[in-house]
């Protein structure tokens, strides 16, 4: 961690540095949620709009319905923009129907009576496209869904505040050491597939903060939290991937036994690790930019080498089952 920064201040931080360098705006949270990868908010901050009311902006875009054969047969004067504009170019014919109209001209010609003639199948075009099988997508990130935090942190559940100074911190209205774990903890984890603030900051912080304070109360909740960080790594983002080990590996140093209270959920965890183990440095991506990851500790295949040292070392004897 570079000096006294939070982990929360290196994601903003990551942040502004990547809209100074993308100034197109293709890694900008705008252009996020118009893909659907990251969840939309509320329209306002007393909550959505009555479908009829919706401004046009808002409202859903609807798609015209393709006409029927049967309501194509009773309107016939009615043409279809292909028909009626010269320039759109028609489909091509299939063989059958130029073989049809060939022999139409040939018996319908006036004077003689021509041989009848059939195209051959050399004289008609024929395009052959050769797919390959689609991608997988594995490595393609998936679409965030809304976390339990933004829910409690819209309606006022949760006992902090952000406290914006020069160094952004949470101030808490209870003792951290008089929370409910079981209720609060999963909350933050929770949080930590959010990628817009003030949600990420709240979870990343949060999270910290009870962990350094929990001591003996993390141990149960160890089962609760399987399920967050397992939404959280199965996203395929990089930046919340980096997150969630780095706060996973807070979590097994936070407390003994914890550790190995994870050995039975390494299948639910270790899965997202082993595709990305490899993807260290997107060589082909940077074209001359300078990588800062090292120094800010946003390598994911080096973050996921260094997760799974600390899991072998606190597994205990179980750990490689």
């Amino acid at each position: 961690m570079p000096g006294s920064m939070s982990p929360a201040g290196i994601l903003l931080m990551e942040d502004a540095l990547n809209k100074m360098m993308y100034k197109d705006g293709s890694r900008s949270l705008r252009a996020q949620k118009a893909k659907g990868l990251v969840p939309r908010g509320s329209h306002s901050c007393f909550g959505d709009f009555p479908p009829d009311l919706l401004p046009e902006r808002l409202r859903p875009k609807v798609r015209a319905r393709p006409q029927s054969a049967g309501a194509v047969m009773q309107n016939p004067g009615q043409l279809t923009r292909s028909q009626s504009d010269p320039q759109i170019r028609q489909r091509p014919q299939t063989a059958g129907a130029v073989r049809g109209h060939a022999i139409q001209l040939t018996q319908t010609a006036p004077g003689r009576r021509l041989p009848m003639t059939r195209p051959s199948s050399a004289t008609l075009p024929r395009t052959v496209q050769f797919d390959g099988p689609p991608k997988a997508g594995a490595y393609r990130r998936k679409p965030i869904k809304p976390s339990m935090l933004r829910v409690f942190y819209e309606r006022g559940d949760l006992p902090v505040q952000i406290y914006h100074g020069s160094m952004g911190k949470l101030l808490w209205k209870v003792d951290v050491e008089k929370l409910d774990y079981h209720h609060y903890l999963p909350i933050f984890f929770d949080g930590l597939r959010e990628k817009e603030d003030p949600f990420r900051f709240m979870a990343v912080t949060g999270a910290y903060d009870m962990l350094e304070k929990g001591g003996d109360r993390i141990l149960p909740v160890v089962p609760q939290l399987v399920i967050p960080l397992k939404a959280a790594l199965n996203t395929r983002d990089p930046q919340i991937m980096c997150t969630t080990l780095k706060l996973l590996q807070k979590l097994v140093l936070s407390g003994e036994m914890i550790g190995e209270a994870l050995v039975p959920y390494y299948r639910q965890i270790l899965p997202p690790c082993s595709l990305f183990k490899s993807r260290n440095i997107p060589a082909k991506d940077m074209g001359d930019y300078m990588d800062y990851g090292q120094r800010k500790n946003l390598c994911l295949g080096d973050l996921i080498t260094e997760t799974l040292q600390i899991l072998e070392e606190h597994g205990g004897e179980d750990a490689f089952i």
